[in-house]
């Protein structure tokens, strides 16, 4: 068989890592998915509609680095846009692969279906501008570097990227790659970082102990790179740390110096005060957002900080540029273990694991002991994904075992993400028990893709909060109104919809006892997909969910 485009493509994206193409086919993609099917490295995995298999894409990609996603032209390439939008609010790098109509047809204009009738081809390619990072219409002659291009953007800036190719060109012959792929370029400039350390030692010798100094460390740390020179930051010296909402699970929440989550003025008082009065903060890959800031009431001296950002650091008002943030925390290391060295650290006593709540099994469950319980069941290597709202909210201010990795969506909020995200996950980190957490109108929005996961083999733990409806609008705004009501459905029939042969069970908890059994047999047997349906008050809400609604619902209440 002829080598051509599309085995180029699938090449390169096994080359960085990717395993698994998630999506729907089709008749612009069909013959492109051939090439997937009859690939070495890669994995076919058809999801039940496309914004679906954006979200599981998004998952694998927060996992692996890179994902791809496949759809056909028009149709099915808008109805992964918002999964697409989120990728990109989120910084996380998917390849969106379209399948065209053949350049023929477009050169003659003709009014082909899943266009808008009018012989115009890029509509939907110019819809993408704002939500990609990089994106080529490929020809022939172009395929080869525009496919290395729009990959590359994608991995080394983080973001999704958009490849539109004919069905023609998908087909043509072109020469296999000669080379890799150029690696990542750290793009610091020598005399900007040696200004930066300058400036941070001067700030950290002023705090005088590291008992004084604080990091805050965000979601675009991980994003960028950075997590293991973090850690090694963190291991110079025993630094309090926090981090943000966003990036729950980004350090190890076991050691001593871990303080918790920050959110501004929702944060616990210890949190706040420590990351608000230090007298050297590194704030590192943070992005404050609404959701994550207690909205908006942060309280940063920046007088007092080290501000590293994805390529600027600065220190104070002075700013130094272009410095990558994996470069930046690597010159503060021996700052630290410097500030250290001189002592007068004191020694922190392990933070308390919160207990289980002392309740009766036969008392009713609440949001408070829903999480409590879960957070106790959680296991080193387990990936967990809470999905916006009660679930997320309510698990995130529980410290989490070493070795577990939390996933949600806070910025861009698209309830619903985190059931195909699951799928992403599982695939991506097969070692790992996957844990959903999520609310019974959210679950409604992606259900289908439990039926994915079990024809692919996965077991994870589903944890449907039933709380008969939209409980964070409620909260917000129209607490009685229909518009916030749902259909309410019985959860443990999802053996019987999804897997009929076999491989998923269900079942209903309303008691502090029934859950804890549900989720003991859960742990027990990992080879079988478990979902729980958790029954709560519908106006039961976290306290730092509470605070935020209620700080929404002023803000949207604004004429």
């Amino acid at each position: 068989m002829t080598y051509c485009v599309a085995d180029y493509l699938f090449d390169r994206l096994a080359e960085v890592g990717v395993e698994h193409v998630f999506g729907v086919p089709g008749d612009y993609n069909l013959a492109m998915l051939d090439h997937v099917v009859g690939h070495e490295q890669l994995r076919w995995v058809g999801c039940a509609n496309e914004l679906d298999a954006g979200y599981a894409a998004d998952g694998y990609g927060r996992l692996r680095g890179m994902a791809a996603l496949a759809t056909a032209f028009g149709v099915g390439e808008l109805s992964a846009i918002n999964a697409m939008a989120g990728s990109f609010a989120e910084h996380v790098p998917v390849v969106h692969v379209v399948g065209a109509p053949s350049t023929d047809h477009q050169d003659a204009h003709r009014v082909v279906h899943h266009s808008l009738g009018d012989g115009v081809f890029t509509h939907f390619m110019t819809m993408h501008e704002g939500i990609t990072c990089a994106r080529a219409a490929v020809t022939v002659d172009t395929a080869r570097a525009e496919i290395d291009r729009v990959l590359a953007e994608v991995r080394d800036r983080h973001l999704p990227g958009y490849l539109l190719i004919p069905t023609d060109v998908s087909a043509a012959a072109v020469e296999p790659p000669s080379e890799p792929l150029p690696a990542p370029v750290d793009t610091t400039d020598p005399e900007a970082l040696a200004g930066f350390v300058e400036s941070a030692r001067a700030l950290l010798e002023r705090a005088g102990s590291v008992d004084r100094v604080a990091l805050l460390a965000g979601l675009l740390t991980h994003r960028v790179g950075g997590r293991d020179v973090l850690r090694e930051l963190l291991g110079a010296g025993p630094v309090p740390h926090a981090t943000t909402v966003w990036a729950k699970s980004l350090v190890d929440e076991s050691v001593n110096h871990f303080v918790g989550t920050y959110a501004g003025g929702a944060s616990a008082e210890e949190v706040r005060a420590i990351v608000e009065d230090a007298a050297a903060l590194i704030v590192a890959g943070v992005q404050f957002t609404d959701l994550t800031s207690g909205f908006f009431t942060q309280r940063i001296t920046r007088s007092r900080t080290i501000e590293l950002g994805p390529r600027t650091a600065s220190v104070g008002a002075a700013t130094f540029s272009p410095v990558e943030l994996p470069s930046a925390l690597g010159a503060l290391v021996p700052l630290v273990r410097e500030l250290a060295a001189q002592g007068g650290a004191t020694p922190r006593q392990p933070a308390p694991t919160p207990p289980l709540p002392a309740a009766d099994a036969s008392e009713p469950l609440s949001q408070d002991a829903l999480w409590a319980e879960v957070a106790g069941f959680l296991r080193e290597g387990d990936v967990v994904l809470a999905d916006q709202g009660t679930s997320f909210y309510g698990a995130s201010t529980h410290r989490l075992p070493s070795g577990v990795t939390f996933i949600g969506q806070p910025l861009w909020a698209s309830i619903g993400y985190t059931l195909p995200a699951t799928l992403g996950a599982c695939l991506a980190q097969p070692d790992s028990r996957g844990i959903l957490l999520i609310g019974d109108g959210a679950a409604q929005l992606t259900v289908a893709e439990l039926g994915t996961m079990v024809r692919e083999g996965l077991a994870p733990l589903v944890v449907v909060v039933d709380n008969d409806g939209y409980t964070v609008e409620r909260a917000i705004h129209g607490p009685t109104e229909p518009y916030n009501d749902i259909t309410r459905w019985d959860w443990t029939a999802v053996p019987a919809m999804f897997a009929p042969a076999g491989g998923a069970r269900a079942c209903h908890a309303e008691t502090v006892g029934a859950l804890r059994e549900a989720l003991a047999a859960a742990r027990d047997d990992p080879s079988t997909m478990a979902v729980v349906q958790a029954v709560v008050p519908r106006d039961d809400v976290p306290q730092l969910l509470a605070d935020l609604t209620k700080a929404l619902g002023q803000a949207n209440s604004k004429a």
